[in-house]
């Protein structure tokens, strides 16, 4: 049997995963697989157990591999696939999607969520401002998850130009991520130094 978990809310998908598998299963990472890896995975077995239990991570990173799923649907083992985002509109999905029993599992939108972007948008020309905005919404925040946020606004941006600001926000962010988990310092205080610094990259 093949199930699909989807989605950003990875604590319950991991748990909804558990129910479905157990607690011992094999992980494949699906975006490293071809076709020709499939008849093994789906179909082989193992001298230990002739029903295997697995857990195929972004199997539609391989997008070759992903068109080739609707092929295993009888596969005797049970297998789940977790997909951080699934592509809708490709032909795998169409062909699966009645068959095989798709689970989303998506995080609470944070009401702050938009102006995490801005107060990072507002730091790349105006980095005090940035913090006015900063101290806002810091009491409802995590700072950690902050961070991650900054981070992907980073890697957005390095995506769309690779010029030296963008490399330069990036190597900084490693840096001050590297002093978030291994100094004492307020979390806050270095993010807070990383906002008044950007605009000078």
């Amino acid at each position: 049997m093949i199930r699909i978990f989807t989605g950003d809310d990875r604590v319950r998908a991991k748990k909804a995963i558990e129910d479905f598998l157990g607690p011992e299963y094999e992980v494949i990472e699906g975006g490293e697989l071809t076709p020709a890896d499939l008849p093994s995975i789906f179909l082989g077995t193992t001298l230990f157990a002739e029903k295997r239990h697995i857990l195929i991570r972004d199997l539609s990173l391989s997008k070759s591999a992903f068109e080739k799923l609707p092929d295993y649907l009888n596969t005797p083992h049970d297998i789940a696939l977790f997909e951080l985002k699934l592509d809708k509109r490709s032909t795998a999905y169409k062909a699966i999607k009645e068959t095989i029993k798709i689970e989303e599992y998506t995080l609470p939108e944070d009401p702050n969520f938009r102006l995490v972007f801005d107060i990072y948008k507002t730091a790349k020309s105006n980095g005090p401002k940035s913090i006015t905005m900063l101290n806002k919404i810091k009491m409802s925040e995590d700072p950690i998850m902050f961070f991650g946020l900054l981070v992907s606004q980073a890697i957005k941006d390095f995506t769309a130009k690779q010029g030296t600001k963008q490399k330069t926000t990036l190597k900084e962010l490693s840096r001050v991520d590297l002093q978030m988990k291994s100094s004492s310092v307020d979390p806050w205080l270095l993010i807070e130094s990383f906002l008044l610094r950007l605009s000078s990259f």
